[in-house]
Protein backbone atom coordinates (compact mmCIF):
# COMPACT_ATOMS: atom_id res chain seq x y z
CA UNK A 1 0.00 0.00 0.00
CA UNK A 2 1.31 3.50 -0.67
CA UNK A 3 1.39 5.65 2.31
CA UNK A 4 0.81 9.48 1.65
CA UNK A 5 1.26 12.15 5.03
CA UNK A 6 -1.17 14.62 6.11
CA UNK A 7 -1.16 18.33 7.24
CA UNK A 8 -3.49 20.39 9.54
CA UNK A 9 -3.71 23.98 8.10
CA UNK A 10 -4.98 26.89 10.42
CA UNK A 11 -8.47 27.64 9.84
CA UNK A 12 -8.79 30.86 7.98
CA UNK A 13 -11.15 33.78 9.92
CA UNK A 14 -14.18 34.32 7.95
CA UNK A 15 -14.12 36.89 5.08
CA UNK A 16 -17.71 36.54 3.40
CA UNK A 17 -19.55 33.54 1.86
CA UNK A 18 -18.89 32.14 -1.83
CA UNK A 19 -20.50 29.23 -3.66
CA UNK A 20 -17.94 26.44 -3.09
CA UNK A 21 -16.07 25.36 -5.83
CA UNK A 22 -16.22 22.79 -7.80
CA UNK A 23 -13.77 19.78 -7.86
CA UNK A 24 -11.31 19.34 -10.10
CA UNK A 25 -11.21 17.61 -13.00
CA UNK A 26 -10.89 13.52 -11.90
CA UNK A 27 -11.10 14.17 -8.40
CA UNK A 28 -13.83 14.13 -5.74
CA UNK A 29 -13.90 16.03 -2.45
CA UNK A 30 -14.55 14.34 0.92
CA UNK A 31 -16.00 15.06 4.16
CA UNK A 32 -14.11 13.23 7.23
CA UNK A 33 -15.83 13.39 10.61
CA UNK A 34 -13.28 12.64 13.29
CA UNK A 35 -12.91 11.97 16.55
CA UNK A 36 -10.63 13.17 19.55
CA UNK A 37 -7.20 11.95 18.26
CA UNK A 38 -7.17 9.26 21.84
CA UNK A 39 -10.43 7.62 20.34
CA UNK A 40 -13.87 7.44 21.35
CA UNK A 41 -14.87 7.42 24.87
CA UNK A 42 -12.07 10.32 25.59
CA UNK A 43 -12.59 13.95 26.29
CA UNK A 44 -14.11 16.19 23.49
CA UNK A 45 -13.09 19.38 22.34
CA UNK A 46 -9.00 18.98 22.10
CA UNK A 47 -8.72 20.07 18.77
CA UNK A 48 -10.36 17.47 16.73
CA UNK A 49 -12.38 18.85 14.17
CA UNK A 50 -14.01 18.16 9.85
CA UNK A 51 -11.67 17.36 7.40
CA UNK A 52 -11.53 17.98 3.79
CA UNK A 53 -9.74 15.59 1.56
CA UNK A 54 -9.24 15.14 -2.31
CA UNK A 55 -9.66 11.75 -3.92
CA UNK A 56 -8.06 11.24 -7.39
CA UNK A 57 -10.99 9.37 -9.06
CA UNK A 58 -8.36 7.76 -12.10
CA UNK A 59 -5.80 6.66 -9.23
CA UNK A 60 -7.25 6.50 -5.66
CA UNK A 61 -5.07 8.20 -4.41
CA UNK A 62 -5.78 10.98 -1.28
CA UNK A 63 -4.03 14.54 -0.95
CA UNK A 64 -4.84 18.22 0.39
CA UNK A 65 -6.00 16.47 3.77
CA UNK A 66 -6.59 19.76 5.82
CA UNK A 67 -9.05 20.33 9.18
CA UNK A 68 -11.74 22.66 8.23
CA UNK A 69 -12.92 23.57 11.50
CA UNK A 70 -12.93 22.43 15.36
CA UNK A 71 -15.91 21.06 16.92
CA UNK A 72 -16.21 18.70 19.41
CA UNK A 73 -16.23 14.80 18.37
CA UNK A 74 -18.00 15.02 14.69
CA UNK A 75 -17.92 11.63 14.57
CA UNK A 76 -20.67 11.49 12.28
CA UNK A 77 -21.14 14.40 9.32
CA UNK A 78 -23.96 14.85 6.72
CA UNK A 79 -24.54 17.09 3.39
CA UNK A 80 -27.26 18.95 2.75
CA UNK A 81 -28.36 18.35 -0.99
CA UNK A 82 -27.32 22.02 -1.85
CA UNK A 83 -23.66 21.87 -0.74
CA UNK A 84 -24.00 25.10 1.44
CA UNK A 85 -24.88 23.22 4.90
CA UNK A 86 -23.13 20.40 6.61
CA UNK A 87 -24.21 19.20 9.79
CA UNK A 88 -22.02 17.10 12.44
CA UNK A 89 -22.86 15.70 15.69
CA UNK A 90 -20.91 16.63 18.51
CA UNK A 91 -20.68 13.01 20.33
CA UNK A 92 -20.45 13.64 24.03
CA UNK A 93 -22.83 12.95 27.13
CA UNK A 94 -24.42 16.61 26.69
CA UNK A 95 -24.91 15.62 22.95
CA UNK A 96 -25.48 18.72 20.11
CA UNK A 97 -26.09 18.97 16.32
CA UNK A 98 -24.26 21.77 14.69
CA UNK A 99 -24.83 23.15 11.28
CA UNK A 100 -21.86 24.86 9.73
CA UNK A 101 -22.53 27.02 6.23
CA UNK A 102 -19.81 25.93 3.40
CA UNK A 103 -17.91 28.98 2.47
CA UNK A 104 -15.27 29.71 -0.29
CA UNK A 105 -12.00 32.00 0.03
CA UNK A 106 -12.59 32.28 -3.78
CA UNK A 107 -12.03 29.97 -6.89
CA UNK A 108 -8.34 29.05 -6.73
CA UNK A 109 -9.01 25.69 -5.29
CA UNK A 110 -10.77 23.39 -2.94
CA UNK A 111 -8.27 24.13 0.11
CA UNK A 112 -9.95 27.66 -0.01
CA UNK A 113 -12.96 26.22 1.36
CA UNK A 114 -14.15 26.77 5.20
CA UNK A 115 -16.98 26.16 7.63
CA UNK A 116 -18.74 28.68 9.30
CA UNK A 117 -21.23 27.48 12.18
CA UNK A 118 -24.34 28.53 12.03
CA UNK A 119 -26.33 27.49 14.91
CA UNK A 120 -24.96 24.48 17.55
CA UNK A 121 -28.08 22.72 19.40
CA UNK A 122 -29.13 19.74 21.41
CA UNK A 123 -28.58 16.55 20.12
CA UNK A 124 -32.10 15.18 21.86
CA UNK A 125 -30.02 12.68 23.92
CA UNK A 126 -26.13 11.31 24.40
CA UNK A 127 -23.31 10.63 22.54
CA UNK A 128 -25.13 11.61 19.12
CA UNK A 129 -23.79 8.93 16.48
CA UNK A 130 -25.83 8.96 13.29
CA UNK A 131 -27.69 11.59 11.33
CA UNK A 132 -30.17 11.27 8.48
CA UNK A 133 -31.95 13.92 6.06
CA UNK A 134 -35.04 13.50 4.71
CA UNK A 135 -35.59 13.49 1.02
CA UNK A 136 -36.95 16.81 1.30
CA UNK A 137 -34.60 17.93 3.30
CA UNK A 138 -36.62 19.66 5.65
CA UNK A 139 -35.93 17.15 8.36
CA UNK A 140 -33.26 16.20 10.20
CA UNK A 141 -32.74 13.16 12.46
CA UNK A 142 -30.34 12.17 14.96
CA UNK A 143 -30.08 9.14 16.77
CA UNK A 144 -28.60 9.20 20.32
CA UNK A 145 -26.82 6.30 21.29
CA UNK A 146 -25.70 6.36 25.33
CA UNK A 147 -29.82 7.77 25.86
CA UNK A 148 -31.59 5.51 22.87
CA UNK A 149 -33.26 8.54 21.83
CA UNK A 150 -34.36 9.30 18.31
CA UNK A 151 -34.43 13.26 17.64
CA UNK A 152 -36.43 15.04 15.39
CA UNK A 153 -34.66 18.32 13.89
CA UNK A 154 -36.41 20.74 11.32
CA UNK A 155 -34.86 22.41 8.88
CA UNK A 156 -35.68 26.15 6.65
CA UNK A 157 -35.59 25.81 2.89
CA UNK A 158 -31.89 27.07 3.13
CA UNK A 159 -30.80 23.74 5.06
CA UNK A 160 -30.36 25.81 8.62
CA UNK A 161 -32.32 24.74 11.56
CA UNK A 162 -36.17 26.39 11.81
CA UNK A 163 -36.81 29.19 13.53
CA UNK A 164 -38.30 26.76 16.24
CA UNK A 165 -35.64 24.86 16.88
CA UNK A 166 -33.05 28.12 17.03
CA UNK A 167 -35.86 29.62 19.48
CA UNK A 168 -35.62 26.57 21.71
CA UNK A 169 -32.23 25.34 20.96
CA UNK A 170 -33.83 21.56 20.75
CA UNK A 171 -35.12 19.17 18.40
CA UNK A 172 -39.39 18.85 17.80
CA UNK A 173 -39.43 15.89 18.95
CA UNK A 174 -37.67 13.13 20.83
CA UNK A 175 -38.74 9.81 20.99
CA UNK A 176 -37.07 7.36 23.91
CA UNK A 177 -37.57 3.29 24.22
CA UNK A 178 -37.65 0.84 26.34
CA UNK A 179 -36.07 -2.76 26.80
CA UNK A 180 -32.95 -4.69 27.43
CA UNK A 181 -30.57 -7.57 25.82
CA UNK A 182 -29.05 -10.30 27.08
CA UNK A 183 -25.61 -8.82 26.75
CA UNK A 184 -25.05 -6.65 29.93
CA UNK A 185 -21.92 -5.25 29.20
CA UNK A 186 -23.48 -3.47 25.86
CA UNK A 187 -27.67 -3.72 26.40
CA UNK A 188 -28.43 -2.87 29.71
CA UNK A 189 -30.66 -0.07 28.14
CA UNK A 190 -31.88 0.87 24.20
CA UNK A 191 -29.01 2.33 22.42
CA UNK A 192 -29.88 3.86 18.62
CA UNK A 193 -27.63 3.59 16.56
CA UNK A 194 -28.62 4.19 13.22
CA UNK A 195 -31.53 5.95 11.35
CA UNK A 196 -33.00 4.65 7.90
CA UNK A 197 -35.64 5.96 5.51
CA UNK A 198 -37.80 2.51 4.93
CA UNK A 199 -38.11 1.92 1.01
CA UNK A 200 -41.15 4.89 -0.04
CA UNK A 201 -39.67 7.03 2.67
CA UNK A 202 -43.03 6.94 4.66
CA UNK A 203 -41.33 5.30 7.94
CA UNK A 204 -38.28 6.24 9.38
CA UNK A 205 -36.40 3.32 11.31
CA UNK A 206 -33.89 3.18 13.93
CA UNK A 207 -31.27 0.30 14.26
CA UNK A 208 -31.25 -0.24 17.99
CA UNK A 209 -28.18 -2.01 19.65
CA UNK A 210 -29.40 -2.61 23.37
CA UNK A 211 -32.89 -4.78 22.42
CA UNK A 212 -32.20 -5.95 19.06
CA UNK A 213 -35.39 -4.17 17.45
CA UNK A 214 -35.51 -1.57 14.41
CA UNK A 215 -37.95 0.50 15.55
CA UNK A 216 -40.71 2.29 13.17
CA UNK A 217 -41.90 5.71 13.10
CA UNK A 218 -44.66 6.88 10.60
CA UNK A 219 -43.79 10.37 8.39
CA UNK A 220 -46.91 12.42 8.49
CA UNK A 221 -47.27 14.89 6.38
CA UNK A 222 -45.92 17.72 8.11
CA UNK A 223 -42.16 15.81 8.28
CA UNK A 224 -43.47 14.74 11.91
CA UNK A 225 -42.85 11.46 12.97
CA UNK A 226 -45.17 9.08 14.97
CA UNK A 227 -44.32 6.20 16.96
CA UNK A 228 -45.48 2.95 14.38
CA UNK A 229 -44.11 -0.20 16.88
CA UNK A 230 -41.59 -2.33 15.84
CA UNK A 231 -40.68 -3.37 12.17
CA UNK A 232 -38.18 -6.14 13.15
CA UNK A 233 -36.96 -7.98 15.76
CA UNK A 234 -33.45 -9.63 15.89
CA UNK A 235 -32.61 -12.90 17.92
CA UNK A 236 -31.40 -11.99 21.33
CA UNK A 237 -27.60 -10.43 21.24
CA UNK A 238 -27.90 -9.63 18.19
CA UNK A 239 -26.90 -5.57 18.38
CA UNK A 240 -28.18 -4.13 15.30
CA UNK A 241 -25.73 -1.29 14.40
CA UNK A 242 -26.14 -0.06 11.05
CA UNK A 243 -28.74 -1.58 7.86
CA UNK A 244 -28.99 -1.12 3.89
CA UNK A 245 -32.03 -1.72 1.47
CA UNK A 246 -31.66 -3.60 -1.70
CA UNK A 247 -32.13 -0.80 -4.57
CA UNK A 248 -35.36 -2.36 -5.59
CA UNK A 249 -36.39 -2.38 -1.52
CA UNK A 250 -37.31 -5.75 -1.62
CA UNK A 251 -34.64 -7.17 1.26
CA UNK A 252 -32.64 -5.21 4.13
CA UNK A 253 -28.95 -6.01 5.44
CA UNK A 254 -29.04 -5.42 8.82
CA UNK A 255 -25.06 -5.85 10.08
CA UNK A 256 -25.49 -7.51 14.14
CA UNK A 257 -22.57 -5.94 16.03
CA UNK A 258 -22.41 -8.19 19.34
CA UNK A 259 -23.39 -11.97 17.29
CA UNK A 260 -20.55 -10.63 14.33
CA UNK A 261 -23.50 -11.42 11.46
CA UNK A 262 -24.86 -9.82 8.50
CA UNK A 263 -29.15 -10.88 8.72
CA UNK A 264 -31.30 -10.31 5.59
CA UNK A 265 -34.64 -9.38 5.99
CA UNK A 266 -37.10 -10.22 3.32
CA UNK A 267 -38.84 -6.75 3.57
CA UNK A 268 -43.25 -5.98 3.17
CA UNK A 269 -43.52 -2.31 2.17
CA UNK A 270 -47.15 -2.47 2.56
CA UNK A 271 -46.53 -3.49 6.69
CA UNK A 272 -43.10 -1.82 6.85
CA UNK A 273 -41.91 -4.89 8.59
CA UNK A 274 -39.09 -7.31 8.03
CA UNK A 275 -38.93 -10.54 8.12
CA UNK A 276 -35.22 -12.64 8.46
CA UNK A 277 -34.70 -14.96 5.42
CA UNK A 278 -30.74 -15.66 6.07
CA UNK A 279 -28.16 -15.08 8.81
CA UNK A 280 -24.29 -15.32 8.19
CA UNK A 281 -21.08 -14.52 9.70
CA UNK A 282 -20.27 -10.91 8.86
CA UNK A 283 -16.90 -11.92 7.99
CA UNK A 284 -13.14 -11.59 9.68
CA UNK A 285 -11.77 -13.90 11.96
CA UNK A 286 -10.64 -13.36 15.97
CA UNK A 287 -8.37 -10.76 17.09
CA UNK A 288 -5.12 -12.05 18.42
CA UNK A 289 -5.23 -11.63 22.44
CA UNK A 290 -2.90 -8.90 23.78
CA UNK A 291 0.66 -9.38 24.92
CA UNK A 292 0.14 -7.23 27.56
CA UNK A 293 -3.18 -8.10 29.01
CA UNK A 294 -3.63 -12.01 27.12
CA UNK A 295 -7.07 -10.27 26.05
CA UNK A 296 -8.39 -10.33 22.49
CA UNK A 297 -10.27 -7.51 21.07
CA UNK A 298 -13.71 -7.75 20.55
CA UNK A 299 -14.55 -8.66 16.86
CA UNK A 300 -17.24 -5.76 15.94
CA UNK A 301 -18.53 -5.28 12.68
CA UNK A 302 -19.69 -1.77 11.61
CA UNK A 303 -20.86 0.03 8.46
CA UNK A 304 -22.61 -1.55 5.86
CA UNK A 305 -22.86 -0.36 1.84
CA UNK A 306 -24.28 -2.02 -0.97
CA UNK A 307 -22.50 -1.48 -4.32
CA UNK A 308 -24.24 -2.84 -7.00
CA UNK A 309 -24.24 -6.70 -6.41
CA UNK A 310 -21.35 -6.07 -3.83
CA UNK A 311 -22.30 -5.92 0.00
CA UNK A 312 -19.60 -4.39 1.88
CA UNK A 313 -18.81 -4.71 6.02
CA UNK A 314 -16.22 -2.88 7.81
CA UNK A 315 -15.29 -5.47 10.27
CA UNK A 316 -13.63 -4.01 13.30
CA UNK A 317 -10.74 -5.69 14.97
CA UNK A 318 -10.69 -8.38 12.46
CA UNK A 319 -9.08 -5.35 10.78
CA UNK A 320 -11.11 -6.30 7.22
CA UNK A 321 -13.69 -5.30 4.81
CA UNK A 322 -16.12 -8.30 3.72
CA UNK A 323 -17.32 -8.41 0.66
CA UNK A 324 -20.37 -10.98 -0.03
CA UNK A 325 -22.15 -11.09 -3.27
CA UNK A 326 -25.93 -10.62 -3.48
CA UNK A 327 -27.65 -13.22 -5.41
CA UNK A 328 -30.78 -12.67 -7.71
CA UNK A 329 -32.54 -14.24 -4.79
CA UNK A 330 -31.02 -11.24 -2.50
CA UNK A 331 -29.41 -13.92 -0.63
CA UNK A 332 -25.70 -13.47 0.04
CA UNK A 333 -22.74 -15.21 -0.51
CA UNK A 334 -19.37 -14.50 1.22
CA UNK A 335 -16.58 -13.53 -1.62
CA UNK A 336 -13.44 -12.65 0.93
CA UNK A 337 -12.01 -10.33 3.47
CA UNK A 338 -9.82 -8.00 2.71
CA UNK A 339 -7.20 -7.02 5.04
CA UNK A 340 -7.03 -3.40 5.77
CA UNK A 341 -3.79 -3.88 7.40
CA UNK A 342 -2.25 -3.63 11.42
CA UNK A 343 -4.11 -1.76 13.85
CA UNK A 344 -6.97 -0.92 11.47
CA UNK A 345 -10.75 -0.02 13.10
CA UNK A 346 -12.92 0.30 9.94
CA UNK A 347 -15.85 1.82 11.61
CA UNK A 348 -17.04 3.62 8.44
CA UNK A 349 -16.21 3.88 4.71
CA UNK A 350 -18.55 5.27 1.39
CA UNK A 351 -18.30 4.23 -2.19
CA UNK A 352 -17.16 7.22 -4.56
CA UNK A 353 -16.74 6.98 -8.02
CA UNK A 354 -16.03 3.21 -8.11
CA UNK A 355 -13.41 3.71 -4.95
CA UNK A 356 -14.10 2.61 -1.98
CA UNK A 357 -12.68 4.97 1.10
CA UNK A 358 -12.25 3.43 4.62
CA UNK A 359 -11.76 5.12 7.91
CA UNK A 360 -10.08 3.19 10.31
CA UNK A 361 -10.40 5.05 13.35
CA UNK A 362 -8.11 3.38 15.67
CA UNK A 363 -4.48 3.11 13.11
CA UNK A 364 -5.74 6.83 12.11
CA UNK A 365 -6.14 6.74 8.00
CA UNK A 366 -8.17 6.37 5.40
CA UNK A 367 -7.87 3.46 3.07
CA UNK A 368 -8.94 3.56 -0.82
CA UNK A 369 -9.27 0.14 -2.66
CA UNK A 370 -11.13 -0.25 -6.08
CA UNK A 371 -13.48 -3.43 -6.80
CA UNK A 372 -11.29 -6.68 -7.00
CA UNK A 373 -8.13 -5.09 -6.04
CA UNK A 374 -6.52 -4.71 -2.62
CA UNK A 375 -6.49 -1.85 -0.64
CA UNK A 376 -3.75 0.74 -2.46
CA UNK A 377 -3.57 4.19 -1.00
CA UNK A 378 -3.48 5.16 2.86
CA UNK A 379 -3.69 8.70 4.09
CA UNK A 380 -2.96 9.20 7.74
CA UNK A 381 -5.34 11.17 9.64
CA UNK A 382 -6.51 11.18 13.25
CA UNK A 383 -8.95 8.89 14.34
CA UNK A 384 -11.23 9.55 10.81
CA UNK A 385 -14.75 8.02 12.15
CA UNK A 386 -17.09 9.31 8.76
CA UNK A 387 -16.44 9.78 5.10
CA UNK A 388 -18.90 11.60 2.73
CA UNK A 389 -18.32 12.55 -0.49
CA UNK A 390 -19.06 16.59 -0.59
CA UNK A 391 -22.27 17.26 -3.25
Amino acid sequence: MTEQPSTRPTTTPATGSAPAPAPSAGSRELWVGTYPAAGAGTPAGLGEGVWRVTLDVATGGLRAARQVVETPAPSFVAVHPSGRVLYAVGERSEGTVTAFEVHAEGADGPEAVRLEPLATVASGGADPCHLLLSPDARTLFVANYSSGTLAVLPLDADGGFAPEVLASGAPAQVFGHTGTGPDESRQESPHAHFVALAPGAGHVLVCDLGTDEVRRYRVEADGRLTDDGIAATLPPGTGPRHLVFSADGRFAYLVGELDVTVHVLAWDAATATGRPVQVLPAGGTAAAADAATGVAPRVLPSHVTLDGDRLLVGVRAAGVLAELAVGADGLLTPVRDLPLGAGAWPRHHAVVDGWTVVAEQVAGALVTFAPGSEPGTVLRLPAPACVVAVV
